[in-house]
């Protein structure tokens, strides 16, 4: 049998000349790949966040129905709304939690949910008071709230009339003339966020205190009386601008909204003149 020789110009019996890649075509192959990844991990990211968005809306929608069975198991009262001082003493508001950056127990504690006005109504699920995008960290561990309730909205107790009192305060449901016009719960900014009580004084020159957060490409989710929910895209930026960082000490005290495109949309929806 006359052995089965390659040809003589090839590297094997059964495939033609084999060489490595030069020098040239690895650059251009890395740098086909480095040019692939930077078009599709921007767009990964946009889909990520859309994700999260859509995630905290089903948040905020489940929200607005406990808050709506609340009402109708209270014969038309809004659930309690308290600040900062009467929270922490009574525990008797929609959510008992004081949130800040150090080791308070209503950063981490579960029970400061389930167990406030709003837990049972909601299931007792701790995860719909928080915004999957807000990735704050207390000094004892993740938070567990990222929204707020507009503080004309509820019994706010011993805060009543203190800080707006120009404005109409709405302890009953049937208290609100135009229900799809005036928000509930939101978003807040992860450096203003402490009690469920975000309060903004109405009344006075346009300033921040209770900042809505921007987690959504620059915008926050909000729930309304009537039961719809809806995203805002914020407008300002810069030093006293509605859109900053979300990381500690971002934002915090009290501060000029300028110019107060923001602030006005918000104003507008919290309450009506008396």
């Amino acid at each position: 049998m006359i052995p089965f020789a390659p040809h003589p110009r090839s590297g094997s019996p059964f495939f033609g000349e084999s060489r490595a890649f030069t020098l040239i075509e690895l650059l251009v192959v890395i740098a086909i790949i480095a040019i692939l990844a930077g078009m599709l991990l921007p767009a990964l990211s946009r889909a990520k966040e859309s994700a999260r968005g859509a995630a905290c809306m089903a948040n905020v929608r489940q929200l607005q129905t406990g808050w709506q069975l609340y009402v109708d198991d209270n014969q038309g009262r809004c659930v309690n709304n308290h600040g900062l001082g009467e929270t922490r003493t009574s525990k008797q508001t929609w959510a008992n939690g004081i949130i800040d950056w150090h080791d308070s127990e209503g950063n981490t504690n579960p029970v400061t949910l389930t167990d406030a006005k709003m837990g049972s109504y909601v299931g007792k699920t701790v995860g719909v008071f928080k915004c999957p995008s807000d990735q704050s960290m207390a000094d004892n561990g993740p938070r567990l709230r990222s929204f707020s309730m507009n503080s004309l909205v509820g019994d706010p107790g011993i805060l009543t009339n203190q800080f707006n009192p120009s404005y109409i305060q709405f302890y009953k449901e049937s208290d609100v003339t135009v229900p799809s016009g005036i928000f509930v719960f939101l978003d807040e900014h992860p450096d203003t966020i402490n009690d469920g009580f975000f309060m903004n004084r109405l009344e006075q020159s346009p300033k921040w205190g209770n900042l809505p957060a921007n987690y959504h490409r620059n915008a926050a989710n909000f729930s309304f009386v009537d039961g719809h929910t809806e995203t805002h895209r914020w407008l300002v930026g810069g030093t006293n601008g509605t859109i900053r960082p979300n990381s500690r000490g971002g934002a915090g005290g009290i501060f000029a909204a300028d110019p107060t495109t923001d602030w006005d949309w918000v104003k507008a929806r919290s309450s009506v003149l008396r």
